[in-house]
């Protein structure tokens, strides 16, 4: 019986294995051909154009994060290596504009800020809590540990395609209603992640609060208003570079487009939703929260 036990268990492991390997190639495959396609026509940089050199950074950060993870079998530092791509592939970008319009920099200051309140504020919370349960399944599983930073790299690029498309672009235009509006989409969406952070890191730090599911403040209205923020902070830097898209350009609106279908279908929300749902199984308080309470979008009332 151990023995059947044991081969069942291998079998297993080289299942996801291999679904992990294919999901990798494919992920990368997509990848490429969006950094192709969305920089026709675009001039070269050492023979790349600058979104296939983005995605070449990003990857590049992230596989070398997961050689010192896999290693140390940690993911301390998984949040902290997003942000130091997100701000290196920006600030590369920015660094081989050929106009560097009030656009541009508007455009990188936005993500360079949010990189850096974002990805502090994880790498803060991963050192107190100690660690982040998503991962105890996935970091000893080496083909599984590479695939969630590889999409980790994926991500860093596909959210700041948009930006990075209307960095590199040809054409400018001068600042407009349209740098108005998402700039006030994403500082709202800036407002409503920091505040919903704050608020859960506050509720968790109280010692009545141990075991306890928070369902105050932003979270009164939502399950998961830091990601609705998110989303919304994403959609205002799609806006801001929209007037300088142009032809397969447009393909830069996919940044938001990701960035709702990644939070909502992949790693965030059902990950979350799952684990609370075991944590709390049973708990009519939760239960009335869950079923009152909208997922994502915040009930005004």
């Amino acid at each position: 019986m151990s023995e059947k036990l044991a081969n069942d268990v291998k079998t297993s492991q080289t299942k996801v294995a291999l679904m992990s390997l294919a999901a990798l190639f494919v992920m990368l495959a997509i990848s490429v051909v969006v950094a192709l396609l969305s920089s026709l026509g675009m001039p070269t940089q050492l023979g790349l154009t600058v979104p296939m050199w983005a995605l070449i950074i990003a990857l590049a950060i992230q596989w070398l994060g997961f050689v010192h993870a896999y290693f140390y079998q940690t993911e301390h530092y998984y949040d902290l290596v997003g942000a130091i791509a997100n701000i290196t592939v920006i600030s590369f970008t920015l660094s081989f504009a050929e106009h560097r319009d009030l656009r541009a920099l508007l455009l990188a200051v936005l993500i360079i800020l949010w990189a850096l309140r974002l990805g502090s504020f994880l790498f803060v919370r991963i050192l107190n809590d100690g660690g982040d349960g998503r991962f105890d399944d996935i970091k000893t599983n080496f083909f599984r540990f590479l695939l969630t930073w590889t999409l980790q790299g994926v991500w860093v690029f596909f959210i700041q395609l948009c930006a990075i498309l209307a960095i590199s672009a040809q054409n400018t235009q001068p600042l407009d209603g349209f740098a108005i509006v998402g700039g006030i989409l994403w500082l709202l969406g800036m407002t409503i992640e920091t505040v919903a952070d704050w608020q859960k890191r506050r509720f968790r730090s109280q010692p009545q609060n141990k075991d306890q599911f928070i369902n105050t403040g932003l979270w009164a209205r939502s399950r998961h208003p830091n990601y609705f923020g998110e989303i919304v902070l994403w959609i205002g830097v799609a806006v801001v570079a929209w007037p300088v898209l142009s032809a397969w350009m447009y393909l830069g609106l996919l940044s938001p487009c990701f960035v709702i279908f990644l939070l909502s279908r992949v790693s965030g929300i059902p990950l979350l939703e799952a684990r609370a749902d075991r944590r709390w199984e049973g708990n009519a308080d939760y239960l009335h929260y869950k079923n009152t309470t909208p997922v994502l979008i915040p009930k005004l009332r």
